[in-house]
């Protein structure tokens, strides 16, 4: 074994009668780069283990002052990051079972080579290894948690976060994938924040907002003259961005002539601008998102494959409001402690409202639970949100939510339909509003409305 700084960090200490023994196993774990004492008893073990830590101790069962095996509980108990291999030259099955139910690592018996220790060492360090990777990744958790004001602790969000904090750190293309409301641009915004991008540029572009020509000229810029109208130079977003990270929003609305000019950026970093000649060259990193389904668009061919599996080297998934109901109350806490409308502030939810507010199905999830919120802020007069305070439609969930007045479950597409209609009737038609409330483009919620007729 070549001798490394993690080994040159790892203390042994070797717990044994036998003094050729211990000398003999010390040189060779020394040769090999490992820092190794020894002890002849369990005193001068004890003696040793308060002076410092041990990463590892290999301790014997019979030794002349006592039971290896009651230092062993003494260890666990006071230094639990230590782990313990127990060594004998009278091991039985018995011992080994004790032994092990103490919280060895493992069970050696003497004589031992030192091939087959080393290769149990190392298998210890590893365990170790991975145990401070994942008490690392848990606190980095934590800190992205309350950075980025992600508020909710079911399963689903904090597995998210996990991923999260892990892709963070690379400069892979994330795919962010999840229904209109739940928060995809604050989820980008945290990864590039989290970055070593995080001092340059993040550039949100909204992909279905702009018609394929201005969305083409907002991306990669135009040279002056390229069409009527191009009376000087125009930087594009991917300038604007480079060595930063841009943010395709609703990925999916791109046209296919835009696909092709967008997958040549992911392939080797150059585009051309509108009416140019020249390939600029930009260090950008990726992050877009969609709320429909890219494998199905692929199937009918309106999304190029190519550019998915570049777009989808990493994906992270945020799940509906609906499917972690447990993060309500803590979400309508935050709202209404961080809410514009002021005298508000220390307003609260009657138990009655509260009910109404979790038995809701949420289509338009966070976006529309923070909108609602601030409506009955608005509405109350006592500092208590009381059901009356709520929309019709939350309160009348069977009319909007996931099933019909007979307790049928409906399908997604039913429950999306429903509140689009709710919207548009309370908006009065006008498209531009619902829209807003939606939170999502004018132009996506015409093609919503054709899709469900």
């Amino acid at each position: 074994m070549t001798e490394s700084r993690e080994t040159n960090r790892t203390r042994l200490l070797l717990v044994d009668d036998e003094e050729a023994f211990r000398k003999l196993l010390a040189m060779e774990l020394g040769h090999a780069g490992y820092q190794a004492e020894t002890a002849g008893t369990i005193a001068e073990a004890r003696t040793k283990l308060g002076e410092q830590t041990f990463h590892v101790v290999f301790l014997d069962v019979r030794l002349p002052d006592g039971n290896g095996l009651d230092l062993l509980r003494e260890i666990r108990e006071t230094s639990p990051a230590t782990e313990v291999v127990m060594l004998t030259a009278f091991g039985t099955v018995q011992e080994a079972i004790v032994a092990m139910k103490e919280g060895a690592q493992d069970f050696l018996s003497k004589p031992v080579k030192f091939g087959e220790l080393e290769a149990v060492l190392q298998k210890v360090l590893q365990k170790q290894a991975l145990e401070r990777g994942n008490a690392a990744l848990q606190r980095d958790v934590e800190r992205l948690a309350q950075s980025e004001h992600f508020i909710g602790q079911a399963p689903q969000i904090r597995e998210l976060l996990k991923l999260l904090a892990r892709v963070a750190e690379t400069d892979s293309t994330v795919l962010i994938r999840g229904e209109s409301g739940v928060g995809k641009e604050l989820v980008a915004r945290a990864v590039h924040r989290h970055s070593l991008r995080a001092r340059q540029p993040f550039v949100v572009v909204d992909c279905a907002s702009l018609h394929e020509n201005l969305l083409q000229s907002e991306l990669f810029g135009h040279e002056r003259g390229a069409y009527t109208g191009a009376v000087r130079l125009k930087h594009g977003l991917f300038e604007v961005a480079d060595r930063g990270t841009i943010f395709l929003d609703e990925i999916a609305e791109i046209t296919p002539a835009l696909q092709v000019k967008l997958l040549r950026v992911l392939e080797n970093g150059t585009f051309r601008r509108v009416g140019g000649t020249v390939d600029i060259h930009v260090d950008v990193r990726v992050i877009a998102a969609t709320n429909r389904s890219l494998e199905a668009m692929m199937k009918d061919g309106a999304f190029r494959e190519d550019l998915f599996y570049r777009l989808n080297v990493f994906s992270l998934s945020i799940p509906p409001l609906r499917e972690r109901r447990e993060d309500i109350p803590l979400l309508v806490e935050h709202f209404i402690r961080n809410s514009s409308v002021v005298p508000k502030r220390t307003a609260r939810v009657s138990p009655e409202a509260l009910e109404v507010i979790q038995r809701y199905a949420w289509p338009g999830n966070v976006r529309e639970l923070e909108n609602v919120i601030e409506r009955a802020l608005i509405l109350c007069d006592r500092g208590l949100i009381e059901p009356e305070h709520l929309p019709m439609g939350v309160r009348l969930e069977p009319s909007i939510g996931p099933a019909d007045d007979d307790g049928r479950l409906v399908t997604l597409e039913e429950v999306e339909r429903r509140y689009i209609r709710r919207v548009l009737d309370e908006c009065k038609g006008h498209r531009q509003k619902a829209a807003g409330i939606l939170g999502i483009s004018e132009r996506n919620l015409y093609r919503k409305l054709k899709e469900l007729d």
